[in-house]
């Protein structure tokens, strides 16, 4: 069976402004100057996102939004870095209650209970054990 070939939807009007304005910009050295110029670009990895809610997902984090989920993820390492710093027990006892508490959420957020089958929470078990020791 033969292959069709493919050929490129038409350019437009404005396409081809647009292609044209790029090329003068190019050779009027426009760019020659930007940030991280000749350096690679920093692509983020959102190969697992579907193509056509990449455009989204990017906006939303341009603008600064965080999933809940990550938010609550977020909050319980930062529990987990004062706990690791802490050394007064009753400090302890209270940040360890607000972890568990920001645990419980994160599994709430995530449809299951992270703190039964998630090995993150076996390691702060182990370190809040070796801080009490």
């Amino acid at each position: 069976m033969p292959r069709k070939r493919h050929t490129p939807p038409p350019i437009s009007g404005f396409d081809m402004l647009a292609e044209q304005r790029i090329r003068e910009a190019q050779q009027s050295g426009a760019f020659d100057d930007l940030p991280g110029a000749g350096a690679p670009l920093k692509l983020d990895d959102d190969a697992m996102v579907p193509e056509e809610l990449r455009a989204a997902y990017r906006i939303l984090k341009n603008s600064g939004y965080v999933p809940p989920e990550v938010e609550a993820l977020r909050d319980l390492r930062e529990i987990e870095q004062m706990l690791e710093r802490e050394h007064d027990s009753t400090e302890r006892s209270k940040l360890a209650a607000k972890f568990n508490v920001l645990l419980a959420r994160a599994g709430a957020l995530r449809g299951r209970n992270i703190a039964i089958d998630d090995a993150y929470f076996q390691k702060v078990a182990e370190k809040l054990a070796r801080g009490r020791g």
